[in-house]
């Protein structure tokens, strides 16, 4: 999916994808990995799907065999809160907004990867115009063709980006975990918001930008 008519695709491509968006704590983590047709092939034999399909535990399982089968050809770019924090900031007084921030992200993600690895093609999640990924690209990553597509997480290279992405940031929510001694729900629900009164009642509420995405809504009702 996503390169059938492409001229000159050669069989190797970057999927990427992002997790922690919509998460009050936590970081923003993006996964980019590399398939050609050999892995593609190993990817979808163990099942790798979207990772909101799948829950947590079959996210961490399946997390492991896509780092054994893309050894080499993946990267996960985490934006612990504190730097969320500050280029969300930075951005907002430049004008933009999240999707500037996330196309930032994945671009770096993409020119991580080629750092390792050259390749000519990627695709990502429509998110915002693609000139924003493409403006933000350095050199190499200059030279791809990137296609952007509404549920792009059906290719199995965005898929697999998915499950890498959550991973890494339910790990974090673990680290957060075992330094403070609570549990940090995932999403911006009521518990979310008992978790961060409970968080600054214990830490002092500027201490949240540490843990949390402090320009979300939620923040008004800690």
């Amino acid at each position: 999916m996503g390169f059938a008519n492409v001229e000159g695709f050669d069989g190797r491509w970057i999927g990427t994808d992002e997790s922690g968006k919509g998460d009050f704590f936590g970081p923003l983590v993006v996964g980019a990995v590399l398939v050609d047709d050999e892995t593609e092939a190993q990817l979808v034999a163990k099942g790798i799907k979207d990772c909101k399909v799948l829950s947590d535990a079959k996210v961490r399982a399946l997390a492991v065999s896509i780092r054994e089968i893309c050894h080499g050809h993946y990267v996960e770019l985490e934006l612990l809160p504190s730097r969320y924090n500050a280029l969300y900031q930075q951005l907002r007084t430049e004008g933009k907004n999240l999707n500037q921030l996330l196309a930032w992200a994945h671009a770096r993600a993409i020119e991580d990867l080629l750092q390792k690895e050259p390749c000519r093609f990627a695709i990502v999640d429509q998110f915002a115009d693609e000139r924003q990924i493409l403006s933000r690209l350095m050199a190499k990553g200059k030279a791809l063709t990137l296609i952007q597509s509404h549920r792009a997480e059906r290719n199995i290279a965005v898929a697999a980006a998915s499950v890498l992405a959550r991973d890494r940031f339910l790990a974090r929510l673990d680290s957060f975990r075992a330094q403070y001694g609570m549990e940090f729900p995932k999403g911006a629900s009521a518990a979310v918001i008992a978790a961060g009164r409970r968080f600054a009642a214990e830490r002092g509420r500027e201490a949240l930008i540490e843990v949390a995405k402090v320009h979300f809504k939620t923040m008004e009702e800690i």
